[in-house]
């Protein structure tokens, strides 16, 4: 047998192995390259089995697999036969104690995961899914696993295991939910399994909303099956990527989302009941959970209750009296959240208040080391209010947050930086509200620019750090951004930067990046300052490689003369190439602004005057395009401007340009796609595209990525020329499915623009429904047809899957039903009473389909397959035809 189950000539002996991982986790890319790297993962598993090496030496093993699963089973395949060679070592044991079984239990569910082999075409998961649901809830207990004394610490392992395949596969123990909520309370570990049943309670929620539904007894169901009844797994809701729980994330999905959002779902009185009673039996255990795991569990309810119809808030309110006052810092955070999510409808008046003070108090305390201090004010500056003022996303300070609450809250010099800059927000927002007194606004603007002042003496420093002038240009960038409509305030700041510039200009580069960062409040009154300032000088100082790299920034054409002047000047002072360059990117810039008879001068004179010859020829260049173009055309001609400075030698930086339409870039989606109506043409099945181009497009190329295993690699579609408003020719996607089921496509868009460039871009994925795969059979001859469904619906048995669905009828009645969505499928009819269809489902399938005669609210189907995963999958499809018509 080929692969990780394929033994080695004889297992390693204990030191071998710690040399041997010892080697993989200094470096797991370079060990996996070398020599041992291959069969790495193969000797991991069959040592496992070895007698010689002890339990210990075996977990380090199986820890391994679970630090590195990508790199030692890097496909499916791979993962699928360590996950099988793992539970058969399980099943191996001994009955007698051993370390083993728990580490046997997470690498099987890790290997499943990370080597994206879960699904329900993998063998190792239909055996993994069972046993761990059988552990979880003390049913394979004592039986083949192990003694009494390994019973609860193997039932939390299943719990956690359940827990991370939820999470990968949302939805997926839907239908065991009430199985699992039945073992709330009896005796088992109570943190693992309350987490687990609190994730899977937030994804049916959100999955049935999304879909439509109702819970349909979820709730309440009783023992899922394993065996020979339904399959408890839903392998079929769609894997949306912000359905994933990010636990400590900074805020939730907006519940309303339309049709689609919890708003959507309406459970019925008995649901609702028994859904707030299954809030209420994990809320009232909660306080047995660590505090981290306590958040996580307030994260997933309050997540899954937020704007879900008939279920208030006030389920989590005796929590609230024991949380208010938690020193944790992880409950706190979770009860914020409570507070965003729920507002007015949780938290009283009185409750913000305390809330408010704990923090203000919290805040201010002198013995916190520096990370809580950064979150307690954190809090304060997102502090979610119940009724908040100005409009939704403005920055503001809480109402009841004023001056004299936050007097221990202001930033001082000898703050480390982070606290400083916290504190100087929250300063910020306490001077942008309107102060009931003047007086009291007066005293903090006042504070604010004594502390400016502050930092910018200490960044004037000739041999200061760097840290304390970037803290001096972070201070003056929150400032600028949170009270740019105050000029009161903008000025001296203004003022305050123009003299450090003055006292210490090898600061140009902090300079520069603020006014590439800054609004115009600031940044056009900045610039002309500091303009001034600049051509004031003589150019003669030391400092001219600093004025000529602030010039190129601030220089503009309606004060060319003094900047001209200022060049003259320095010109006979650049004699090294890098302050000519600078000096020439100072003319650049002036060259973008339109140029004048000034500069025309000063750039003759330097394609005469300068000792490079380089320069001499950027000069002489730089003239002769001022002389023969005009401005709109100057500037196309001077291409995008210098992001970074050049490497070996400006003539580098000057076909940066011609780089840019040599390269491949990035770029917003120029048109939309769509799948189109189908059309039955050649032997398998076609996705029609629809294309629409937003601007002119050319040498178009359409690349497919399928998500999965499902399907082989799909070609690229080429369009030789696209343009807006004129209908393009339908596109033809052939597709290869391995098993038939539904999938998305991952869309990259590579194409020219007019302007010469190649661009690409990413497009919304593609959806593949089931639908979209079925292929009619060869009609047989007219008389024929009765006999030849009969043929087709006997050969489906037994080796094949046989049901029988309830599909919903609208207004239009089972003939337009048939008509619309069936009709290139029928074998063979009697209308309105009986309907044979025969679907070919590639690559080998087929689904066969008799409807009966239709009633009131729907139709009987029977359907027969040699595919038995087909079923489920019918079963949507059927039910779906109704709402899709």
């Amino acid at each position: 047998m080929q692969g990780p189950l394929c033994l080695n000539m004889g297992p390693l002996s204990r030191e071998a192995w710690a040399q041997r991982l010892g080697a993989f986790r200094a470096s797991p890319s370079a060990f996996m390259a070398g020599p041992e790297g291959e069969g790495l993962g193969r000797d991991l598993l069959s040592d496992l089995r070895s007698e010689k090496l002890t339990e210990q030496t075996k977990v380090s093993l199986l820890a391994l697999s679970l630090e590195f699963p990508a790199q030692l089973w890097p496909d499916a395949s791979a993962a699928e036969a360590a996950a099988t060679f793992l539970l058969d070592t399980l099943v191996l044991l001994s009955p007698r104690p051993s370390a083993l079984r728990r580490p046997l239990l997470l690498a099987a569910t890790t290997a499943l995961v990370a080597g994206g082999a879960l699904g329900p075409t993998s063998g190792a998961s239909g055996r993994l899914l069972p046993l761990l649901l059988g552990l979880a809830s003390g049913r394979d207990l004592g039986r083949g696993f192990g003694p009494a004394s390994e019973q609860r610490p193997l039932q939390a392992t299943a719990c956690e295991c359940l827990r991370e395949l939820e999470s990968c596969q949302p939805g997926l123990l839907g239908g065991c939910l009430g199985l699992l909520r039945g073992l709330l309370g009896r005796d088992g570990p109570v943190q693992p399994l309350s987490l687990l049943v609190a994730l899977v309670l937030r994804n049916v929620l959100v999955a049935q909303a999304r879909a439509g539904a109702s819970l349909r007894g979820l709730l309440t169901a009783g023992d899922a099956s394993t065996g020979g009844g339904p399959c408890p797994w839903d392998w079929t809701l769609a894997q949306e990527g912000d359905v994933h729980l990010q636990p400590q994330a900074p805020s939730w999905l907006a519940a309303e989302e339309g049709e689609h959002g919890l708003a959507a779902l309406e459970p019925s009185p008995e649901e609702a009941r028994e859904l707030r009673a299954t809030v209420a039996q994990l809320l009232d255990a909660s306080y047995l959970l660590a505090p981290v795991a306590q958040a996580q569990l307030l994260w997933l309810l309050g997540w899954g209750l937020r704007g879900l119809r008939g279920q208030p808030p006030a389920l989590f309110k005796p929590q609230l009296v024991r949380l208010l006052s938690t020193a944790q810092l992880t409950l706190l955070h979770a009860v914020l959240a409570l507070k965003a999510a729920f507002g007015e409808a949780l938290f009283t008046a009185q409750d913000e208040a305390l809330l408010l003070h704990r923090l203000t108090v919290a805040a201010q305390h002198p013995a916190l080391p520096s990370p809580t201090h950064l979150f307690y004010l954190h809090c304060l500056l997102s502090f979610p209010e119940n009724w908040p003022l100005g409009p939704a996303g403005e920055e503001s300070t809480p109402l009841l947050l004023g001056p004299q609450l936050c007097q221990g809250l202001l930033p001082s010099l000898l703050h480390d930086p982070l606290a400083l800059l916290a504190r100087l927000h929250l300063l910020c927002l306490l001077c942008a509200e309107e102060q009931e007194e003047k007086g009291q606004a007066e005293s903090l603007r006042h504070y604010l620019e004594e502390l400016l002042a502050g930092l910018r003496r200490r960044a004037a420093l000739a041999r200061s750090p760097r840290a304390l002038a970037t803290l001096c240009f972070q201070a003056s960038y929150l400032v600028a951004c949170c009270l740019a409509g105050q000029p009161t305030v903008l000025t001296p700041l203004i003022h305050g930067l123009a003299q450090l510039y003055q006292a210490r200009p090898a600061l140009a580069p902090h300079f520069v990046d603020l006014l590439d960062r800054v609004g115009p409040e600031l940044g056009e009154p900045l610039r002309g300052v500091l303009r001034q300032e600049v051509v004031s000088g003589t150019g003669r100082d030391g400092a001219l490689r600093w004025h000529l790299q602030m010039l190129a920034k601030v220089a503009e054409g309606d004060a060319q003369s003094a900047t001209l002047r200022f060049l003259q000047a320095a010109a006979g002072h650049c004699t090294d190439w890098g302050l000519q360059q600078a000096l020439l990117q100072v003319c650049r810039t002036l060259l973008r602004s339109g140029g004048g008879s000034g500069l025309a001068d000063l750039l003759q004179a330097l394609a005469g005057q300068l000792e490079d010859p380089d320069g001499r020829d950027h000069a002489r260049l730089y003239y002769l395009l001022l002389a023969h173009l005009s401005g709109p055309k100057l500037g196309m001609a001077l291409g995008p401007s210098l992001a970074a400075p050049a490497l070996a030698s400006s003539l580098v930086a000057e076909n940066q340009g011609f780089a840019a339409a040599l390269t491949v870039q990035e770029a917003p989606a120029s048109l939309r796609l769509s799948v189109g109506p189908r059309r039955f043409e050649g032997p398998g099945p076609v996705l029609p595209l629809q294309v629409e181009a937003l601007q002119p497009l050319y040498s178009l190329e359409l690349r497919f990525r399928v998500e999965g295993q499902l399907y082989e690699p799909l070609g690229a579609v080429h369009v030789p020329r696209l343009c807006p408003g004129r209908p393009a020719r339908p596109l033809r996607l052939p597709l290869q499915p391995r098993r038939p089921a539904p999938t998305h496509l991952g869309v990259r868009a590579l194409y020219t623009t007019p302007a010469g460039l190649t661009c690409h871009a990413q497009l919304p994925p593609l959806q593949v429904k089931f639908s979209d795969l079925f292929l009619p059979f060869p009609q047989p001859p007219e008389g024929a047809r009765p006999g030849f469904f009969e043929e087709l619906w006997a050969s489906c048995l037994p080796k094949g899957a046989e049901s029988r669905v309830w599909c919903p009828l609208g207004p239009q009645g089972l003939e337009a039903l048939v008509s619309h969505h069936l009709e290139p499928f029928v074998v063979a009819a009697q209308p309105p009473d009986s309907y044979c269809v025969a679907i070919r489902l590639p690559p080998a399938s087929r689904l066969l389909l008799r409807l009966g005669a239709a009633q009131a609210d729907g139709v009987p189907v029977a359907l027969r397959t040699d595919d038995w995963a087909v079923l489920p999958l019918a079963g949507d499809y059927l039910r779906g035809l109704s709402a899709a018509a």
